[in-house]
């Protein structure tokens, strides 16, 4: 199909060659020995958002293991483009924190959440 096209599912996908992670506190994390799993990746992201923003609400993530993602499918729309569907989520639904467990092994953002 033609992209430029209504019809075509990649025409109302914005592409995008490289995130914009201005504004999003990026934190990378080599645990030594490496992370038996997503569980304890998590475990260990959740607990520098904790000390980083306190309250917080995991947006999305990635796990390379088992190449996942959350939400599921959002990399659909990014096929062609630079930015995985996760970090597009992340971003435009107000990430402040991204933590990056074993150099992209796991990902993780965060927004703050204020009660």
């Amino acid at each position: 199909m033609n992209k430029d096209h209504p019809e075509d599912p990649g025409f109302f996908c914005t592409i995008r060659t490289a995130p914009d992670l201005s504004g999003i506190t990026q934190v990378r994390l080599h645990p030594e020995p490496p992370l038996k799993d997503y569980l304890e990746a998590m475990a260990l992201a959740k607990r520098e958002a904790e000390a980083r923003i306190g309250e917080h609400m995991l947006l999305s993530w990635y796990d390379r293991d088992r190449d996942f993602e959350s939400p599921q499918h959002s990399s659909e729309c990014h096929l062609r483009s630079a930015v995985p569907g996760y970090v597009d989520y992340g971003i435009y639904h107000g990430a402040t924190l991204m933590v990056d467990v074993e150099e992209g092994r796991f990902v993780f953002f965060y927004l703050p959440v204020d009660f």
